[in-house]
Protein backbone atom coordinates (compact mmCIF):
# COMPACT_ATOMS: atom_id res chain seq x y z
CA UNK A 1 0.00 0.00 0.00
CA UNK A 2 2.73 2.10 0.88
CA UNK A 3 4.51 2.39 -2.45
CA UNK A 4 1.49 2.46 -4.54
CA UNK A 5 0.68 5.39 -2.33
CA UNK A 6 3.73 7.22 -2.99
CA UNK A 7 4.30 6.20 -6.51
CA UNK A 8 0.71 7.87 -7.76
CA UNK A 9 1.25 10.60 -5.34
CA UNK A 10 4.38 11.15 -6.78
CA UNK A 11 2.67 11.09 -10.67
CA UNK A 12 -0.07 13.28 -9.78
CA UNK A 13 2.09 15.81 -8.21
CA UNK A 14 4.12 15.86 -11.47
CA UNK A 15 1.82 15.66 -14.00
CA UNK A 16 0.19 18.80 -12.13
CA UNK A 17 2.94 20.61 -11.73
CA UNK A 18 4.44 20.08 -15.85
CA UNK A 19 0.81 20.78 -16.68
CA UNK A 20 1.23 23.92 -14.80
CA UNK A 21 4.67 25.07 -14.96
CA UNK A 22 4.58 27.35 -17.45
CA UNK A 23 0.92 29.55 -16.19
CA UNK A 24 3.07 29.72 -12.32
CA UNK A 25 6.05 31.37 -14.25
CA UNK A 26 4.92 33.52 -16.16
CA UNK A 27 2.33 34.85 -12.90
CA UNK A 28 4.68 34.69 -10.48
CA UNK A 29 8.00 35.57 -12.23
CA UNK A 30 7.33 37.52 -15.30
CA UNK A 31 4.78 39.91 -13.86
CA UNK A 32 6.65 40.42 -10.23
CA UNK A 33 3.65 39.19 -8.21
CA UNK A 34 4.51 37.21 -5.24
CA UNK A 35 3.82 33.73 -4.85
CA UNK A 36 0.36 32.59 -3.06
CA UNK A 37 2.43 31.45 -0.35
CA UNK A 38 4.28 35.22 0.22
CA UNK A 39 1.44 36.74 -0.65
CA UNK A 40 -1.03 34.70 2.83
CA UNK A 41 2.25 35.23 4.90
CA UNK A 42 2.03 39.25 4.30
CA UNK A 43 -0.94 39.17 5.79
CA UNK A 44 -1.26 40.19 9.77
CA UNK A 45 -1.24 37.48 11.58
CA UNK A 46 -4.49 37.68 13.17
CA UNK A 47 -6.25 37.47 10.22
CA UNK A 48 -4.48 34.62 8.55
CA UNK A 49 -3.93 32.04 11.84
CA UNK A 50 -7.13 30.80 14.14
CA UNK A 51 -8.50 27.91 15.13
CA UNK A 52 -11.93 26.29 13.41
CA UNK A 53 -14.87 24.32 14.41
CA UNK A 54 -16.67 23.16 11.65
CA UNK A 55 -20.04 21.32 11.35
CA UNK A 56 -20.74 19.69 8.29
CA UNK A 57 -24.34 18.43 7.26
CA UNK A 58 -24.87 16.77 3.89
CA UNK A 59 -28.47 14.94 3.39
CA UNK A 60 -30.76 14.50 -0.09
CA UNK A 61 -33.39 16.50 1.85
CA UNK A 62 -31.85 19.42 1.19
CA UNK A 63 -31.63 18.75 -2.86
CA UNK A 64 -34.24 15.55 -3.77
CA UNK A 65 -36.77 16.71 -2.04
CA UNK A 66 -36.32 14.34 0.89
CA UNK A 67 -35.98 11.26 -0.77
CA UNK A 68 -34.15 8.83 0.87
CA UNK A 69 -31.57 7.28 -1.16
CA UNK A 70 -28.49 6.62 -2.46
CA UNK A 71 -25.58 9.02 -0.27
CA UNK A 72 -28.76 9.91 2.29
CA UNK A 73 -26.78 11.86 4.69
CA UNK A 74 -22.79 12.72 5.65
CA UNK A 75 -22.26 14.11 8.86
CA UNK A 76 -18.63 15.82 9.78
CA UNK A 77 -17.09 17.58 12.55
CA UNK A 78 -14.00 18.76 12.23
CA UNK A 79 -11.08 20.97 14.33
CA UNK A 80 -8.82 22.87 12.09
CA UNK A 81 -5.75 24.75 13.70
CA UNK A 82 -3.98 27.06 11.30
CA UNK A 83 -1.91 28.45 14.07
CA UNK A 84 0.97 26.25 13.32
CA UNK A 85 0.50 24.06 15.89
CA UNK A 86 1.73 20.82 14.87
CA UNK A 87 1.94 17.65 16.43
CA UNK A 88 5.42 15.26 15.90
CA UNK A 89 2.99 13.21 14.04
CA UNK A 90 2.23 15.84 11.75
CA UNK A 91 5.88 16.75 10.82
CA UNK A 92 6.69 13.07 10.21
CA UNK A 93 3.56 12.42 8.20
CA UNK A 94 4.49 15.32 6.07
CA UNK A 95 7.80 14.07 5.39
CA UNK A 96 6.10 11.17 3.43
CA UNK A 97 4.64 12.66 0.80
CA UNK A 98 6.81 13.88 -2.56
CA UNK A 99 6.27 17.99 -2.63
CA UNK A 100 4.64 18.28 0.31
CA UNK A 101 6.63 20.93 2.60
CA UNK A 102 6.10 22.19 6.22
CA UNK A 103 5.83 25.94 6.52
CA UNK A 104 4.14 29.01 8.12
CA UNK A 105 1.44 28.44 6.25
CA UNK A 106 0.70 24.82 7.50
CA UNK A 107 -2.46 23.60 9.65
CA UNK A 108 -3.58 20.24 11.00
CA UNK A 109 -7.36 19.11 10.97
CA UNK A 110 -8.86 16.66 13.17
CA UNK A 111 -12.28 15.50 11.97
CA UNK A 112 -15.27 12.41 13.10
CA UNK A 113 -18.04 11.61 10.38
CA UNK A 114 -20.50 9.37 10.00
CA UNK A 115 -22.15 8.51 6.12
CA UNK A 116 -25.38 6.43 5.60
CA UNK A 117 -26.31 5.01 2.27
CA UNK A 118 -29.49 3.34 1.29
CA UNK A 119 -31.38 1.80 -1.73
CA UNK A 120 -34.28 3.98 -3.39
CA UNK A 121 -36.77 2.22 -1.57
CA UNK A 122 -36.30 1.87 2.17
CA UNK A 123 -39.46 0.24 2.69
CA UNK A 124 -38.81 -2.94 1.55
CA UNK A 125 -36.91 -5.65 4.22
CA UNK A 126 -35.89 -7.17 1.31
CA UNK A 127 -33.86 -5.14 -0.49
CA UNK A 128 -33.46 -4.86 -4.71
CA UNK A 129 -30.44 -6.69 -5.37
CA UNK A 130 -30.05 -4.22 -8.44
CA UNK A 131 -30.10 -1.61 -6.32
CA UNK A 132 -27.59 0.23 -3.84
CA UNK A 133 -27.31 -1.84 -0.62
CA UNK A 134 -27.53 -0.26 2.96
CA UNK A 135 -24.33 0.94 4.34
CA UNK A 136 -23.11 3.13 6.86
CA UNK A 137 -19.62 4.28 7.19
CA UNK A 138 -18.46 5.88 11.26
CA UNK A 139 -14.86 7.15 10.84
CA UNK A 140 -11.99 9.70 12.60
CA UNK A 141 -9.73 11.37 10.55
CA UNK A 142 -6.35 13.45 10.47
CA UNK A 143 -4.99 15.76 8.01
CA UNK A 144 -2.68 18.95 7.32
CA UNK A 145 -2.98 21.56 4.59
CA UNK A 146 -0.08 23.80 3.58
CA UNK A 147 0.35 26.33 0.34
CA UNK A 148 3.90 25.86 -1.13
CA UNK A 149 4.52 28.29 -3.70
CA UNK A 150 1.75 28.80 -5.78
CA UNK A 151 -0.70 25.62 -5.25
CA UNK A 152 -2.41 23.96 -1.70
CA UNK A 153 -1.97 20.53 -0.67
CA UNK A 154 -3.26 18.26 1.43
CA UNK A 155 -3.24 15.09 2.83
CA UNK A 156 -5.50 13.26 4.94
CA UNK A 157 -5.75 9.70 7.10
CA UNK A 158 -9.06 8.52 7.48
CA UNK A 159 -10.08 5.47 10.01
CA UNK A 160 -13.13 3.81 10.77
CA UNK A 161 -15.67 1.07 10.40
CA UNK A 162 -17.88 -0.04 7.80
CA UNK A 163 -21.42 -2.02 9.04
CA UNK A 164 -23.80 -2.82 11.31
CA UNK A 165 -20.88 -1.24 13.80
CA UNK A 166 -20.97 1.80 12.22
CA UNK A 167 -24.73 2.76 13.91
CA UNK A 168 -26.01 3.53 10.74
CA UNK A 169 -29.48 2.02 11.56
CA UNK A 170 -29.52 3.64 14.69
CA UNK A 171 -29.08 6.77 13.50
CA UNK A 172 -31.44 6.58 10.17
CA UNK A 173 -34.21 5.71 12.84
CA UNK A 174 -33.65 8.45 15.43
CA UNK A 175 -33.84 10.58 12.61
CA UNK A 176 -37.22 9.15 11.47
CA UNK A 177 -38.52 9.10 14.56
CA UNK A 178 -37.27 12.34 16.18
CA UNK A 179 -36.53 14.92 13.69
CA UNK A 180 -38.48 13.80 10.32
CA UNK A 181 -41.55 12.23 11.87
CA UNK A 182 -43.50 11.49 8.46
CA UNK A 183 -40.45 10.16 7.05
CA UNK A 184 -41.08 6.43 6.06
CA UNK A 185 -39.63 4.46 8.39
CA UNK A 186 -36.12 2.51 6.56
CA UNK A 187 -36.69 -1.60 6.70
CA UNK A 188 -33.69 -3.00 5.18
CA UNK A 189 -30.77 -2.43 7.38
CA UNK A 190 -30.27 -6.19 8.42
CA UNK A 191 -29.11 -6.59 5.03
CA UNK A 192 -26.38 -4.20 5.25
CA UNK A 193 -22.75 -4.42 4.63
CA UNK A 194 -20.94 -6.66 7.53
CA UNK A 195 -18.54 -5.25 9.38
CA UNK A 196 -14.95 -4.29 7.86
CA UNK A 197 -12.55 -1.71 9.31
CA UNK A 198 -12.02 0.94 6.66
CA UNK A 199 -8.88 3.41 5.79
CA UNK A 200 -8.57 5.59 3.45
CA UNK A 201 -5.38 8.07 2.38
CA UNK A 202 -5.97 10.85 0.45
CA UNK A 203 -3.71 13.74 -1.26
CA UNK A 204 -5.38 16.53 -3.19
CA UNK A 205 -3.63 19.41 -4.84
CA UNK A 206 -5.05 22.51 -5.88
CA UNK A 207 -4.10 26.03 -7.29
CA UNK A 208 -6.35 28.35 -5.72
CA UNK A 209 -4.94 31.56 -8.26
CA UNK A 210 -4.36 29.83 -10.84
CA UNK A 211 -6.24 32.50 -12.28
CA UNK A 212 -7.68 35.39 -10.60
CA UNK A 213 -9.27 38.97 -12.18
CA UNK A 214 -10.81 42.00 -10.29
CA UNK A 215 -14.47 41.96 -12.23
CA UNK A 216 -15.76 45.02 -10.25
CA UNK A 217 -14.24 47.37 -7.82
CA UNK A 218 -13.27 45.34 -5.09
CA UNK A 219 -14.54 42.22 -6.59
CA UNK A 220 -12.78 39.27 -6.98
CA UNK A 221 -12.93 35.79 -9.29
CA UNK A 222 -10.56 33.38 -9.26
CA UNK A 223 -10.26 29.73 -11.21
CA UNK A 224 -9.07 26.81 -9.20
CA UNK A 225 -7.62 23.23 -10.65
CA UNK A 226 -6.74 20.75 -8.33
CA UNK A 227 -6.00 16.44 -8.93
CA UNK A 228 -6.03 14.26 -6.35
CA UNK A 229 -5.90 10.47 -5.37
CA UNK A 230 -7.41 8.15 -2.15
CA UNK A 231 -6.52 5.03 -1.69
CA UNK A 232 -7.67 2.42 1.16
CA UNK A 233 -10.52 -0.54 1.26
CA UNK A 234 -12.97 2.13 1.16
CA UNK A 235 -12.39 4.19 -1.82
CA UNK A 236 -9.42 3.88 -4.11
CA UNK A 237 -9.99 6.63 -6.75
CA UNK A 238 -7.99 9.64 -8.73
CA UNK A 239 -9.57 12.76 -9.48
CA UNK A 240 -9.44 15.96 -11.13
CA UNK A 241 -11.41 19.33 -11.13
CA UNK A 242 -11.70 22.79 -11.72
CA UNK A 243 -13.84 25.43 -9.05
CA UNK A 244 -14.58 29.12 -8.89
CA UNK A 245 -15.20 31.61 -6.29
CA UNK A 246 -16.44 35.36 -6.74
CA UNK A 247 -15.66 36.74 -3.59
CA UNK A 248 -15.23 40.83 -2.11
CA UNK A 249 -11.34 41.63 -2.50
CA UNK A 250 -10.63 41.64 0.94
CA UNK A 251 -11.64 37.53 1.24
CA UNK A 252 -9.67 36.71 -1.76
CA UNK A 253 -7.90 34.25 0.08
CA UNK A 254 -10.78 32.70 2.09
CA UNK A 255 -10.83 28.63 1.26
CA UNK A 256 -13.56 26.38 0.18
CA UNK A 257 -16.26 25.33 2.80
CA UNK A 258 -15.56 21.87 4.27
CA UNK A 259 -16.78 19.00 2.74
CA UNK A 260 -17.28 15.23 3.08
CA UNK A 261 -15.04 12.58 0.68
CA UNK A 262 -15.32 11.63 -1.62
CA UNK A 263 -15.87 15.51 -2.42
CA UNK A 264 -12.72 17.12 -2.88
CA UNK A 265 -13.25 19.51 0.58
CA UNK A 266 -12.06 22.78 1.20
CA UNK A 267 -10.21 23.39 4.76
CA UNK A 268 -13.05 25.72 5.64
CA UNK A 269 -10.64 28.61 6.45
CA UNK A 270 -11.71 32.16 6.32
CA UNK A 271 -9.58 35.43 7.51
CA UNK A 272 -12.40 37.66 10.21
CA UNK A 273 -14.06 39.82 7.68
CA UNK A 274 -12.88 43.29 7.54
CA UNK A 275 -15.91 44.84 7.76
CA UNK A 276 -18.15 43.08 9.92
CA UNK A 277 -19.61 40.50 6.82
CA UNK A 278 -19.00 39.38 3.57
CA UNK A 279 -19.76 36.36 0.92
CA UNK A 280 -18.76 34.53 -1.55
CA UNK A 281 -19.85 32.42 -4.46
CA UNK A 282 -18.31 29.08 -5.77
CA UNK A 283 -18.59 26.02 -7.93
CA UNK A 284 -17.57 23.84 -10.10
CA UNK A 285 -17.23 20.24 -11.28
CA UNK A 286 -14.97 17.22 -10.75
CA UNK A 287 -14.70 13.90 -12.40
CA UNK A 288 -13.36 10.61 -10.99
CA UNK A 289 -11.76 7.40 -12.05
CA UNK A 290 -13.26 4.68 -9.59
CA UNK A 291 -11.46 1.37 -8.72
CA UNK A 292 -12.72 0.93 -6.04
CA UNK A 293 -16.10 1.59 -3.80
CA UNK A 294 -17.17 -0.37 -1.06
CA UNK A 295 -21.06 1.23 -0.30
CA UNK A 296 -21.20 -0.39 -4.52
CA UNK A 297 -18.50 -3.05 -4.85
CA UNK A 298 -19.77 -4.43 -1.17
CA UNK A 299 -17.58 -6.06 1.21
CA UNK A 300 -13.59 -6.78 0.64
CA UNK A 301 -13.29 -10.29 2.00
CA UNK A 302 -16.56 -11.71 2.73
CA UNK A 303 -19.93 -11.97 0.35
CA UNK A 304 -22.40 -9.18 0.53
CA UNK A 305 -24.89 -7.04 -1.63
CA UNK A 306 -23.14 -5.54 -4.27
CA UNK A 307 -24.05 -3.53 -7.55
CA UNK A 308 -21.64 -2.91 -10.95
CA UNK A 309 -20.03 0.62 -10.26
CA UNK A 310 -19.50 2.97 -12.76
CA UNK A 311 -15.71 3.38 -13.69
CA UNK A 312 -16.55 7.01 -14.11
CA UNK A 313 -18.17 9.54 -12.09
CA UNK A 314 -18.53 13.04 -12.06
CA UNK A 315 -20.16 15.73 -9.40
CA UNK A 316 -21.32 19.83 -10.24
CA UNK A 317 -21.67 21.91 -7.41
CA UNK A 318 -22.18 25.75 -6.50
CA UNK A 319 -22.85 27.31 -3.50
CA UNK A 320 -23.04 30.68 -1.01
CA UNK A 321 -21.13 31.56 2.00
CA UNK A 322 -21.79 34.38 4.25
CA UNK A 323 -19.06 35.46 6.84
CA UNK A 324 -20.50 37.27 10.23
CA UNK A 325 -17.48 38.07 11.62
CA UNK A 326 -15.63 34.98 13.36
CA UNK A 327 -18.78 32.91 11.61
CA UNK A 328 -19.29 31.53 8.63
CA UNK A 329 -22.55 29.60 7.02
CA UNK A 330 -22.38 28.04 3.57
CA UNK A 331 -24.86 26.17 1.68
CA UNK A 332 -23.22 24.12 -1.39
CA UNK A 333 -25.80 21.88 -3.88
CA UNK A 334 -24.19 19.01 -5.82
CA UNK A 335 -25.24 17.18 -8.94
CA UNK A 336 -23.75 13.61 -8.73
CA UNK A 337 -23.87 11.25 -12.07
CA UNK A 338 -25.22 7.83 -12.07
CA UNK A 339 -22.82 5.98 -9.86
CA UNK A 340 -24.12 1.98 -10.99
CA UNK A 341 -25.73 0.44 -14.24
CA UNK A 342 -29.12 0.38 -13.11
CA UNK A 343 -29.50 3.81 -10.69
CA UNK A 344 -32.91 5.48 -11.91
CA UNK A 345 -31.64 9.14 -11.36
CA UNK A 346 -28.91 10.98 -10.82
CA UNK A 347 -27.90 12.29 -7.31
CA UNK A 348 -29.00 15.26 -5.80
CA UNK A 349 -28.05 16.47 -2.15
CA UNK A 350 -27.17 19.82 -0.62
CA UNK A 351 -24.66 20.03 2.05
CA UNK A 352 -25.01 22.85 5.26
CA UNK A 353 -21.58 24.36 7.12
CA UNK A 354 -21.18 25.91 9.70
CA UNK A 355 -17.86 27.28 10.71
CA UNK A 356 -16.74 29.65 14.07
CA UNK A 357 -13.08 31.00 14.39
CA UNK A 358 -11.70 31.90 17.64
Amino acid sequence: MSYLTLGLVALLSTISDSALAQNQDTYSTDIGTPSLEDRILSEPAERRDGQYWTFNLENDFFGSEGQDQNYTNGARISYHDAALNLPGWARNLGEIYPGFRINDTTAVTYSLGQNLYTPADITTTTPDPDDRPYAGWLYGSIGMTTITDNHEDQVELALGVVGPAALGKQTQNFVHNHITTGADDPQGWDSQLDNEPGLILSWSREYPDLWSTDIAEKLYMSLAPSVGTSLGNVYTLAQAGLGFRIAPYAERYADLPARVRPSVPGTGYFPKATGGWSWGLFGGVTGYAVARNIFLDGNTWENSPSVDKKPFVYDTSAGLDVILGDNRVSYTMTRRSKEFDGQDDESYFGSLSYTRRF
